[in-house]
């Protein structure tokens, strides 16, 4: 004759904590799929009066006025080496994708949208800290930032 014992339960607190980590995973992973898709949909809008980063997490608008206009330029930050990013301070690092806070070589503190090393524009601020930009038609940007009606 076979006797059956059972476990003590085990208290409401270990199931809340698994509850929680599952939680914590689920909003990760929403994180994640939101970083992923921002990587291929960002916008950059510009008008008389500001220039409108739309989507992603770092997202913002700059005034023009605050815009160093007649400092940007058209950049390979990795043949232009003052203005590779050295360091992340807040931000999203993965291959192919760049965006939020770094430091760059030069000591600059800047705002990266950039998906490839090529053709990025470099936007001064006079707020502190630069744009670095991967924008799909970067010579028509630069011009339409220079025209007069700017």
């Amino acid at each position: 004759m076979n006797q059956v014992f059972k476990i003590i339960p085990a208290p409401a607190k270990a199931l809340w904590l698994l509850g929680l980590f599952a939680l914590i995973m689920a909003a990760v992973i929403c994180l994640m799929g939101y970083v992923a898709y921002s990587s291929r949909h960002i916008q950059f809008e510009l008008s008389n009066t500001e220039l409108r980063i739309k989507g992603g997490l770092y997202g913002r608008s700059i005034p023009v006025k605050s815009l160093i206009v007649d400092r940007s330029q058209k950049i390979d930050i990795n043949r232009d080496s003052v203005y590779h990013p050295t360091r992340r301070t807040n931000g999203t690092g993965l291959p192919g994708y760049r965006s939020g806070w770094f430091k760059l070589r030069n000591g600059e503190k800047a705002l990266l949208f950039v998906t490839q090393s090529r053709d990025v524009v470099y936007l001064p601020t006079t707020d502190g800290y630069s744009l670095l930009m991967s924008v799909q038609e970067p010579d028509r940007f630069l011009r339409s930032l220079n025209s007069p009606n700017m």
